[in-house]
């Protein structure tokens, strides 16, 4: 086997030329050395450049995808080493620290066609290899290695690293001389699922999630286990195979806080220096986990309260200065000056003054209207709740053996006067009604969430379409289990719209509750759950099982980028015991738990957008539609807008699938395919094997329809449902994610104060000043485009595959978007489409296609890479 054999071996296993002269391949390379990368070891080019004169060097030998060699298992005969050339002379180009070197390959006509290329790097330091070009072959011409990946050491490895050649092959069609290596690297990617993995491993596997706890540190850092069991099911995570705690042999310790951005992946699913930079900030303007205690001096008073709505425009206008903290001075003080200005483009005085979210740019009240909260249900950051309002009163689907009655009391009386002289049965039967339902998804965890500091409702909101196609929010529902116990059922109070005096105090605050409920079921089970967690899952299979030259490969490869790094921070510092999440949003330390809840109920085919969108009755079947669909609310924008994207994504996945598979028996015969997708149903998402709604992938419809939904997830849904979050709820007021009381009750002192101060009794509800200025924190970077950002219809590389075919549709496929564009722009400028805009003059954008760097609320990354 070549890949275990002596160096000496590899690099004679071409020597004998038949006494011909040998002719000369040219070829360049395209790299960046780590010290452009790692503002850790800027002495690594000094060391590197000890090892040249040593004789240590980059070498690179080309492997034949036409000639087997018989000594060496028939794998692809292997060429003469030839070795990059200059490397202390070549500078560092200023395009993203790139460096071209050349490299001479002595040229063997028993190597033919070059399909793959071997890489031994005898440096002290890693490198980022980007790409290999040989030009003139003899015979063949110009060809192309895209490699995008970390090359480390060689001793690191125990196998020589390989690329192959931007050919594009399903397994039954690789040339024979290359099929044994296609094998052996993804073997090495599967890794041996034992040992410890290191920062150079490339290994891709599977764990539960059991690293969200921390039991050494104290019992109320204990988190259950998520995944691999009928009480907590969830899909499953990279693993980490960090040792077990102390206090809990099923828990994986952690990382101490310095080493949490070593946390492994396998390195090329690591952030690039670029994204690297934006994600510190987050981290350092966060104040991460152990920092709350020391940041409470920020607010200068002690009972950290907002006192008024101008105090909170102060975090705009004003700004916060940070007081002096050990751990953030050891942060920023190994941070150089440069790289400190760029993530907080400051002179250092003030770390923390945010920019004014988009939302009140234009009316600081507006947000306050019964409008602009009813149209963020249908164009803000979590408009995939709603659903029309099929039966009257909404009925519950909890185990009433369990939870008694929990249908709503909510009456016609409540509703009939604000139906414009419409009965709630015509309402019904014409499709007018809706409701923004949060009762069963919270009321299973009510008296464990409001045994804290925290207090909040189940909550139901019906509302009602109007005639201008705008939504009114008719009654909001609150709700508390039974004080004698759950089997007695919920304890509910209606409240209806009210604008003056104290009932509008109590409207307002009405609203409040429920915009709260939305802002926790948006983060951990929209955003988190739906895109971050259950993409995870294709990211590993797709590597183990997936050769890069597969075509299925090529096609998703772009959407899975730094997903598993993000999740992995995710896992160090945000939704593990004691994070930023737990710190911020209202479940506190049973989020993750009931976000596990949800996930029983995950269905991966409702994740098509045209499914869901009918599965909540806001769309019909309608074979006179272009789409086959017809909006129930005409002016949906983000089902506007979303059903366009979806449908152009549908459209290049068709083209491009067609291309590889000519007929269904072609999907069946691809072992590479369906060891892929048995591994996402039996492994990757384990604890939903046996369910009987998954593709069985036996067709070209299976394919197309299951690739449409993991880009439609990894691209479009997460950009909607994310990159608003500053937009939207960057001020507070509109949607906070903690309430600390309950609704005030006539003749107590609380419903006194609401009557005299009620904009102290508001700011006494929602989430206190230190939550919501590290909240904030978070989600601004959250939000933020980073400057290394590929945006949907675009790729990295404009050489990801050979084949004309795919690469004319891909361009189309980028013309489609672009059409998108214009069109999107045209419905914003449209007076006619009120809930594109709404009171507080704010269009939707999070599905237009393109943006630029920054917190901008449009763009949609190919990827969930933040």
């Amino acid at each position: 086997m070549l890949s275990r054999l002596p160096k000496a071996t590899v690099a004679a296993a071409s020597d004998d030329d038949g006494g011909k002269k040998p002719e000369n391949v040219k070829g360049s390379v395209s790299l960046m050395k780590k010290n452009a990368l790692d503002l850790k070891d800027l002495g690594a080019s000094f060391l590197d450049d000890v090892d040249e004169l040593l004789g240590n060097k980059v070498s690179l030998q080309l492997i034949s995808a036409e000639n087997g060699d018989a000594a060496n298992g028939f794998r692809g005969k292997v060429g003469k080493p030839a070795y990059l050339q200059n490397w202390s002379f070549t500078g560092i180009s200023p395009v993203a620290g790139e460096s071209e070197f050349s490299v001479d390959f002595d040229w063997d006509e028993e190597i033919g066609k070059p399909g793959a290329v071997l890489i031994r790097n005898y440096h002290h330091s890693e490198f980022y290899l980007k790409s290999i070009t040989l030009e003139n072959v003899p015979a063949h011409g110009r060809i192309h290695f895209v490699c995008n990946s970390w090359v480390y050491p060689d001793h690191k490895y125990e196998n020589p690293r390989l690329f192959f050649s931007n050919e594009t092959y399903l397994p039954h069609e690789m040339p024979e001389a290359l099929r044994k290596y296609r094998e052996e690297e993804l073997n090495a990617l599967r890794g041996s699922g034992k040992r410890e993995l290191q920062e150079w491993d490339r290994v891709y596997d599977y764990a539960y999630y059991n690293d969200l706890g921390d039991p050494d540190k104290g019992p109320e850092y204990a988190r259950p286990v998520l995944g691999g069991s009928a009480r907590y099911p969830y899909p499953r995570r990279g693993r980490t195979s960090r040792p077990p705690t102390n206090s809990d042999p099923n828990t994986e310790s952690r990382l101490p806080l310095p080493k949490v951005f070593d946390i492994y992946v396998p390195r090329d699913e690591r952030f690039g220096r670029l994204k690297f930079s934006d994600f510190l900030s987050y981290f350092i303007k966060s104040g991460v986990q152990s920092i709350p205690p020391e940041l409470k001096d920020i607010t200068g008073r002690k009972d950290n309260e907002f006192e008024s709505f101008e105090d909170v425009l102060d975090l705009y206008y004003g700004g916060i200065k940070i007081p002096h903290s050990t751990l953030l001075d050891n942060i920023v003080n190994n941070i150089p000056l440069e790289l400190l200005k760029q993530i907080f483009q400051t002179d250092g005085e003030q770390l923390l003054k945010f920019p004014v979210p988009e939302v009140i740019q234009e009316n600081l009240s507006a947000w306050r209207t019964d409008e602009e909260f009813a149209r963020e249900m249908l164009a803000g950051v979590n408009p995939v709740i709603i659903r029309l309002l099929e039966e009257f009163p909404p009925t519950s689907k909890l185990n009433p053996t369990i939870y008694g009655n929990q249908n709503s009391v909510i009456a016609k009386e409540h509703l009939e006067h604000n139906l414009e002289g419409l009965s709630i049965g015509k309402a019904l039967e014409t499709n007018r009604l809706f409701i923004l339902d949060h009762h069963d998804t919270l009321m299973p965890y009510l008296r464990k969430i409001n045994s804290t500091s925290t207090k909040i409702y189940a909550s139901r909101t019906v509302l009602f379409l109007r005639g201008d196609g705008t939504l009114k929010p008719l009654a909001i529902e609150l709700s508390l289990p039974h004080a004698n116990g759950d089997q007695y059922g919920a304890v509910s109070k209606v409240y209806t719209p009210a604008q003056n005096g104290v009932e509008g105090s109590i409207w307002l605050l009405a609203k409040t509750y429920v915009a709260v409920n939305d802002a926790g079921v948006h983060e951990l089970i929209t955003h988190w759950l739906k895109t971050h967690a259950t993409i995870e899952p294709f990211v590993i299979a797709t590597n183990r099982q997936l050769s890069v030259v597969h075509p299925v490969y090529k096609l998703l490869h772009p959407h899975f980028r730094d997903t598993m790094y993000i999740n992995a921070m995710a896992r160090s510092i945000l939704i593990n015991a004691g994070g930023l999440l737990e710190f911020t949003v209202y479940p506190s330390k049973y989020s993750m738990e009931m976000s596990s809840a949800i996930y029983k109920d995950w269905n991966f085919l409702d994740q098509a957008l045209p499914t869901d969108l009918k599965k909540r009755g806001l769309a019909v079947d309608d074979k006179d539609s272009p789409t086959g669909l017809r909006l129930l609310i005409e002016d949906y924008p983000y089902a506007v807008d979303g059903l366009e994207i979806w449908f152009a994504i549908e459209q290049w996945v068709r083209d491009y699938c067609s291309f590889y598979y000519k007929n269904d028996e072609m999907i069946q015969r691809d072992p590479e395919l369906q060891g892929w997708w048995k591994e996402v149903r039996e492994e990757g998402h384990g604890d939903k094997k046996d369910e009987p709604w998954w593709p069985n992938m036996k067709s070209r419809e299976d394919l197309i329809h299951s690739c449409t939904i993991i880009i439609w997830l990894a691209s479009a849904l997460h950009a909607a449902t994310n990159f608003g979050q500053y937009p939207y709820a960057g001020y507070p007021p509109n949607r906070p994610t903690i309430t600390r009381t309950f609704m005030p009750d006539k003749g107590t002192p609380e419903y006194a104060e609401l009557v005299s101060n009620p904009e102290k009794v508001y700011f006494k509800t929602i989430t206190a000043r230190l939550q919501t200025v590290i909240g904030i924190a978070l989600i601004e970077i959250l939000s933020r485009h980073s400057s290394d950002e590929v945006y949907l219809g675009q790729r990295d590389t404009p050489e990801w595959t050979s084949d004309e075919t795919p690469l004319a549709a891909f361009k189309e496929f980028g013309n489609r978007l672009s059409g998108i564009e214009e069109k999107i722009m045209q419905m914003n400028n449209d007076k006619r489409f009120k809930n594109r805009v709404g009171p507080v003059n704010m269009p939707y954008t999070l599905l237009y296609p393109t943006s630029e760097v920054g917190i901008t609320g449009r763009g949609i990354p190919n990827s969930i890479a933040i």
